[in-house]
């Protein structure tokens, strides 16, 4: 089984919302897991915007990257600038691919407008991990 490692800085929103789209889309073939430099917990608004449409990451939980695991992966997306910079070494047969995204959780403005970047910010990975099928 292969296996894909998504990484952002405080593995709260955007590489969850990537692990929650990577075991619907990617399916059986692939072990797929999230992680990042720093701990900042699972953001509720990614949880809200990811169960809107129909993806359950409740039970997900921020994680620090596990050094085993990701020279163990066949495939790391980083998320963000941050976590491509901060990534540690990986051997050569570890490919590597960069979504630069913005963090959603750095959004301001009312309530609805941030949810709202949280949905912008999730529609593009499903996009991306769709393009990993």
């Amino acid at each position: 089984m292969k296996k894909i490692y998504f990484l952002c800085t405080g593995n709260s929103c955007r590489s969850q919302m990537a692990e929650g789209f990577g075991h619907i889309i990617l399916g059986d073939d692939w072990e797929v897991a999230s992680a990042g430099v720093e701990m900042h917990g699972l953001n509720p608004k990614a949880v809200k915007v990811m169960a809107e449409v129909g993806v359950d990451i409740s039970n997900q939980s921020s994680k620090l990257i596990d050094t085993e695991y990701l020279n163990s992966c066949n495939l790391v997306v980083t998320l963000c600038g941050d976590a491509r910079d901060k990534c540690p070494m990986t051997p050569p047969t570890v490919k590597k691919l960069h979504w630069s995204l913005p963090d959603p959780a750095a959004a301001t403005g009312t309530e609805e407008e941030k949810l709202n970047e949280f949905r912008r910010v999730r529609d593009e990975i499903r996009k991306l991990v769709l393009t990993l099928k």
